[in-house]
Order: C-alpha cells, then structure tokens, then sequence
C-alpha cells in the first residue's frame, strides 16, 4: 500500500505594484515590526534558515492554535525573495496538524526607487479535499493581504 502524498502543481500567484521601495517592501515580509504592520497583527519573525515565521491571528487562542505558528523561514535573499513553510488556520485541523505545510516565496522587483513590483507564489499543495479547501481559502486570504500591502505608506 503506497501511503506517499502526491504533491500538485497548482500554484496560487498573486502580484501586486506597491508604492514603496524595494527595501521598505521586503522588510513588510521579513521583519517583525514589518509583518506586524502589514498583517496588522502581533508577529515573530526570525530572519535565519528555520527561524520562526509566525503571524498571530487569533490572540486570545490557545497555544498553537494563534496563526502560523510552527511556520519556519525556508530562504532569503535580502530585497530580493523571501521564502517560508505556512500552516492552515485552526478551522482545518487535518492540514493545520498535518507534519506537511505548503511553501509561500514572496519576490521583490524594483521598478523604479519608489515602487516595487511583489509576487507572492503559494505552492507545493498536495493532492486532497482538505488541502483544496484550504488552497481555496489562501486564494481570497492572500488577495486579501496583498491588496491591503499596496494601501501601506513609506
């Protein structure tokens, strides 16, 4: 019996135009104080290979079931890319507690000193009910987050 997990190739890609320069856009997804302003939201980053990549969504939650905790820093070029493992939120307890989590890369692109171009690429889904609803559920979160980054100021 093959119990493997076959991983699809469906990608969610967003890419938005921000008012801001590269450096000030990458720090909205690299850095605590930016993803706290960019989530609107208490946050843990830790820039390093396998550091803490955690947004807190639900404050008052219990431990483990705030956000994206367990989520870790995957990769990062600085001004260039930012890649992270996310989680599901606590609504979809077979992906949220799954030993698996999909990969978001987030790449930056100067367009001019004052406005950068930003992807976001969420990938690596595997096949699956529970992980459709979830992919479904990211295609209007992160159109969500990505509109709200272009409304943030200098």
């Amino acid at each position: 019996m093959n119990n493997q997990m076959k991983i699809t190739d469906k990608k969610i890609i967003i890419t938005k135009e921000v008012n801001l320069p590269i450096q000030r856009a990458y720090e909205l997804w690299s850095t605590t104080k930016g993803t706290s302003e960019l989530f609107q939201t208490e946050t843990d980053i830790e820039l390093t290979p396998f550091g803490k990549y955690e947004i807190y969504f639900i404050l008052d939650g219990n431990e483990g079931e705030r956000g994206s905790e367990t989520s870790k820093v995957l990769s990062f070029v600085p001004n260039e890319m930012i890649s992270f493992t996310w989680n599901a939120p606590p609504s979809y307890p077979y992906v949220r507690n799954h030993s698996y989590q999909t990969h978001v890369i987030i790449r930056f692109y100067k367009l001019n000193d004052s406005k950068t171009k930003v992807e976001l690429i969420h990938h690596a889904w595997p096949e699956g009910d529970a992980w459709d609803q979830v992919f479904d559920y990211f295609t209007k979160a992160w159109e969500f987050v990505m509109t709200n980054m272009t409304k943030i100021k200098e």
